[in-house]
């Protein structure tokens, strides 16, 4: 059976990753981030989001080495388990390092790269402004590589936070070894020296009645749609910012909604456990969704992809090809059942 994605999607389509990227620094907070990783994994059967362990903003100034040698510790101590105990997939574990300008980069990479290379999904490099730091960030981290045991290929994820970045973001997304960029709000407007409100920052009804929010501001808005759009054109997954507010699920939901609706974000950081279901929840195709994909996907495999006819209206391979992803979806947020007819496609 050749797989669906093969057909359908080229190069140019991302390949899915779990909607919900958890941010911590604390070891305390490590600890409690990869326990519910794990009972999530129970729950749904799947891994449904990233936690990704911070040696940048969780690192005391002066204290980075230690910071970086609790992280490597964390995970030698078994804390973090590469193999699944739940539906023969992967723990996803990511190390957030410090930019590359910094005296503590290449530090940090020899660190958790030289005592865990095998466990990380990925690495996040914060603070990217330009292809030349992705080729430093590449050159240093294989370095660190080069005398682990790790045997497969280290994905690299960027943190866009400056309107230098901005203004380079095609030219970062197209990058062979950049999987995913993420949005830097905080540091995108404290970079406008200004000229972007505290507004920006917030969410409506969160501290915005002097201004526009961060949905609304058009320099905000605009970066996280040159980020999407970057990301869409050359196959990466545009990863949206953080929302500060995480004691109303319903608002943390709202945010997510639209990032996922209005600008094309396939996925979001969370910084508080909180804020992880309302995430998953507004990533997640809606059943009638995914019955429909399910039926359409289906019908076009058993017709080997050729144009039908489905409740009056014709289906094709571009048809096809959005369907297809509304089940990639729902796969990612668990959602997908075991008893639907599509679920065969994901156990290939």
């Amino acid at each position: 059976m050749i797989h669906p994605r093969h057909v359908l999607l080229g190069a140019a389509i991302a390949v899915p990753l779990p909607v919900c990227d958890h941010y911590c620094g604390v070891e305390s907070r490590m600890v409690k981030a990869l326990a519910l990783q794990e009972e999530m994994m129970q729950e749904f059967g799947a891994c449904v989001f990233d936690v990704t362990l911070d040696c940048e903003d969780g690192a005391p100034v002066g204290g980075e080495r230690d910071h970086a040698l609790m992280v490597s510790s964390l995970v030698n101590k078994g804390i973090i388990a590469t193999d699944t105990r739940a539906n023969g997939g992967s723990r996803r574990v990511a190390v957030r390092v410090h930019p590359v300008d910094h005296p503590a980069f290449e530090q940090d990479l020899e660190i958790v790269l030289g005592h865990a290379a095998c466990v990380w999904s990925h690495v996040m490099v914060p603070k990217v402004d330009s292809v030349a730091d992705v080729d430093r960030a590449v050159q240093v981290m294989d370095a660190a590589l080069a005398s682990s045991t790790r045997d497969r290929p280290l994905s690299l994820h960027v943190l866009i936070e400056s309107p230098l970045a901005v203004h380079q973001v095609a030219s970062i997304a197209a990058h062979p070894r950049v999987e995913s960029l993420s949005f830097g709000l905080m540091d995108f407007v404290s970079a406008h020296g200004g000229a972007i409100p505290a507004s920006a920052m917030a969410i409506a009804g969160q501290d915005t009645a002097d201004g526009h929010d961060q949905f609304s501001h058009p320099l905000v808005v605009r970066a996280k749609l040159e980020i999407s759009a970057a990301c869409h054109a050359f196959g990466k997954v545009p990863s949206h910012c953080v929302v500060t507010e995480f004691k109303r699920s319903e608002v943390v939901q709202e945010a997510a909604r639209r990032a996922s609706r209005d600008l094309g974000y396939m996925r979001m950081w969370s910084i508080h456990p909180d804020q992880i279901r309302p995430i998953l929840s507004a990533f997640t195709p809606a059943q009638n969704e995914v019955d429909q994909a399910s039926h359409i996907i289906c019908r076009g495999y058993a017709a080997q992809w050729a144009p039908i006819s489905v409740a009056g209206k014709l289906q094709d391979r571009a048809s096809y090809r959005y369907y297809w992803q509304v089940l990639e979806r729902a796969f990612q947020t668990a959602h997908l059942s075991r008893q639907d007819p599509a679920y065969q496609y994901f156990v290939l």
